[in-house]
């Protein structure tokens, strides 16, 4: 029995100061063995068990003394414990080969976490992440079950279970179709996520694949439908080739055919186009209605329709006054014109502001890569060391790794803006994030600014 605990053992960071870890004597470099005598696999069975108002913790100190701490507490009660890995298990990496996985199309060379796949329904549930299903087995299904994890986000990419099996490279991705049955049976909300191939997945398949999905709603509460990213290292992958104009329009005349039977029947517009498909068509945004609550903003679906709004709300409490500023932006191409017409209203309003919008083409990852959450810090070096910068150069927080001042190539925000020479700032996502940012001041929403 000892040796099967040690495979289970959890070290322990850190302790909050005052919390009831700290008072019973837990410190940092304990490991935490068992709670109510079950052994805990990861984070899911520590809070599941930790719920309770009566909660025995078997602690073993680092000169491998055991102690058994019995604690009485509220039932939503934490401890005050943090463990060295967040999800207190390894993490589980992803056992496919997909013809359009993004990780297989960087360059060499860059730091090892960034050529990490992961496919861990704990991540779906914790952070939002896309699982293929093929990593899980019936024990990862139950305890979603059991635990009722939800939402799952599920990437589907096709039902037809033979083209599944082809697209991930991978004999068991048709069979792992089915898990969305036990998961939709035992009432755990869903998103679903199609990254779409020109000539393999589009079309009647994709006819097919929202045909399919639609029997699982209301439990799958959306499908998103995104563009395939190509960079320009694919020496060796699947020949992928890029959508055109007339593609994209072909793509949205289904999935706005199809939004428009869902509504009708269902209430709800289930299946969604990420922006990108807009912007390659030429086409209007959806009005803010048809995102049905923005379901899958962190896919690129409806992020720039809800940037509008947000700067549309806040931009009637934005009075002008003579103050004189002069900033720059930086942005990926896709949000470009959406910059450049905010920025304009500003400065008819307070018309000694002076904003410089620049798209920053992307020359790491090839051209064709056109978010700003894939500019790296070279390429705004090269591409903004001649320009006009003004007082501030203001640059989109989903440029940055989370928490952390670092591009994807490593380069640091202190190190571009010494390159530079210009003062650099991070701005939120949010609209009146962006219109503070370019006026230099709080604006009076009557509330809190957070």
């Amino acid at each position: 029995m000892k040796q099967e605990l040690k495979k289970h053992e959890h070290k322990i960071r850190s302790v909050a100061p005052g919390s009831i870890a700290e008072e019973l004597g837990v410190e940092p470099g304990d490991k935490l063995l068992e709670v109510n005598g079950n052994v805990v696999e990861d984070v899911f069975d520590y809070h599941f068990f930790i719920h309770d108002e009566e909660v025995v913790l078997l602690i073993e100190k680092p000169d491998g003394e055991e102690w058994e701490l019995e604690i009485e507490k509220e039932y939503d009660e934490d401890l005050g414990i943090e463990f060295e890995q967040g999800l207190m298990d390894e993490y589980r990496s992803c056992r496919n080969h997909c013809m359009f996985c993004f990780i297989d199309q960087m360059p060499k060379g860059m730091r090892e976490t960034l050529y990490f796949k992961d496919d861990d329904s704990r991540l779906s549930f914790l952070q939002g992440n896309y699982v293929t299903l093929t990593n899980m087995s019936d024990h990862d299904i139950d305890r979603i079950l059991r635990y009722h994890l939800e939402p799952i986000n599920v990437s589907i990419h096709t039902t037809n279970p033979e083209l599944r099996c082809k697209m991930l490279h991978n004999r068991f991705a048709g069979e792992a179709l089915k898990k969305i049955d036990r998961l939709s049976e035992g009432g755990i909300m869903m998103n679903g996520q199609i990254v779409l191939c020109k000539g393999i997945n589009d079309g009647e398949e994709l006819e097919r694949s929202i045909r399919d999905m639609s029997r699982y709603l209301p439990q799958l509460q959306s499908v998103s439908v995104v563009p395939v990213g190509l960079t320009k290292y694919r020496e060796g992958l699947y020949p992928l080739e890029p959508f055109t104009r007339e593609d994209a329009k072909k793509v949205l005349e289904t999935i706005h055919r199809w939004q428009e039977y869902f509504y009708e029947k269902f209430g709800t517009h289930f299946i969604h186009a990420g922006d990108e498909w807009y912007i390659l068509a030429g086409e209007e945004l959806p009005e803010e209605g048809r995102y049905d609550g923005y379901l899958q903003l962190e896919n690129g679906v409806g992020m720039l329709r809800l940037l509008k709004e947000e700067f549309q709300e806040a931009y009637e409490k934005l009075e002008g006054d003579e103050d004189t500023r002069e900033v720059s932006i930086a942005t990926g191409y896709l949000a470009y014109p959406y910059i450049c017409e905010m920025a304009e209203k500003i400065t008819d309003k307070c018309p000694n502001v002076r904003a410089y919008v620049y798209p920053i083409r992307n020359d790491f990852f090839g051209e064709l890569i056109t978010v700003s959450g894939l500019v790296t810090g070279q390429d705004l070096i090269s591409q903004l060391k001649e320009k006009e910068l003004g007082e501030v150069l203001l640059l989109p927080c989903n440029m940055f790794r989370s928490e952390e001042d670092v591009f994807l190539d490593d380069v640091t925000l202190a190190e571009l803006g010494e390159t530079l020479q210009v003062r650099t700032d991070i701005v939120k996502s949010s609209g009146q994030d962006l219109i503070e940012a370019i006026t230099g001041k709080k604006l009076d929403t009557g509330g809190c600014n957070e």
